[in-house]
């Protein structure tokens, strides 16, 4: 028996998806919409609150405040609920009502941001920056903890833990690693456990077509389907260091992965979850792996939040 939702979040399972991708190599994946918040960003949460907590700038019963597409929103109202934070999120109105409807559902209060020059279910960085400063600003007002995720260097901490798991459950180094990159927290924290196991590892970060900042492309497609990824900007944060090379997948490819993750694999997830596999699939066909190569990535959310 558990004590607490917190021992709820990590220690996914690693699934090997067979059916929509039957070579060469294989793709397995950290199945993060089992989380109870639905998604990975519950990990980050988690890290994030608990450290503060532990060196006194979140302090009981203080209000966390914070700027979300949805996900990182779900899981800091799981995290919020079983350490008795009241919880406020701010969110771009562009972002799936469903991710709102689940913030709510766990006590969050959500105040949607008008977007600035995004349209419903394409939200850009301009969107994301409106919402944040929104969220700074309650913060401030409430005397509240603003999470500020992107400069959160705990969520980097929390994946070298997911990492360490795909080593665990894979039985050693894999060959390739591939995710979406946001905050860049699960892309650089995964990649520095694996590369640490074997530093041969070929990690790739995914990026919409058009948003490809981090290949140092212009952006010129600023709108896509991807939500929480893929702002056209790099992340605070970010070590380049962990990234070997970078891939891009469009709006139709993405749609296409998603119909074929749920109806071949009976997996039902997300746009950025669908954008990992198929760049895991390209990586995979590029001939840079070997053909019994196996590329690890992230099923980062449930399609019910879109």
């Amino acid at each position: 028996m558990i004590s607490s939702t917190l021992d709820l979040i990590g220690k996914t399972p690693l699934i090997a998806l067979t059916r929509v991708h039957d070579g060469p190599g294989r793709i397995v994946a950290k199945a993060e919409f089992l989380q109870p918040g639905g998604s990975v960003k519950d990990r980050a949460a988690r890290a994030i609150l608990l450290a503060a907590r532990a060196d006194g700038r979140l302090t009981p019963g203080m209000p966390v405040v914070e700027m979300t597409s949805g996900n990182m929103g779900a899981g800091l109202a799981v995290v919020c609920a079983a350490l008795g934070h009241p919880f406020i999120a701010t969110m771009s109105a562009g972002n799936s009502p469903a991710r709102a409807k689940m913030m709510e559902g766990l006590g969050a209060r959500v105040v949607l941001v008008p977007q600035v020059d995004g349209s419903e279910g394409q939200v850009t960085g301009a969107d994301v920056a409106a919402a944040a400063a929104e969220a700074a600003r309650i913060a401030r007002d409430e005397r509240g903890f603003y999470v500020d995720q992107f400069n959160a260097v705990e969520g980097i901490g929390a994946h070298e833990a997911t990492g360490a798991e795909i080593l665990a459950q894979h039985g050693g180094p894999v060959d390739g690693w591939v995710a979406a990159v946001g905050t860049g927290c699960t892309f650089m924290g995964v990649a520095r456990a694996l590369k640490a196991a074997s530093p041969a590892t070929l990690c790739a970060a995914v990026e919409p077509q058009g948003s490809e900042p981090l290949a140092g492309k212009p952006v010129s497609k600023p709108r896509h389907i991807l939500q929480g990824t893929g702002y056209g900007l790099v992340p605070p944060h970010w070590d380049p260091a962990l990234m070997d090379l970078g891939l891009s997948v469009s709006d139709a490819e993405v749609a296409d992965w998603q119909r074929r993750l749920a109806t071949m694999e009976g997996l039902y997830v997300g746009y950025s979850a669908a954008a990992n596999v198929c760049a895991a699939a390209k990586l995979l066909a590029s001939g840079r792996l070997a053909a019994e190569a196996t590329v690890a990535t992230v099923l980062c959310d449930t399609g019910l939040k879109y």
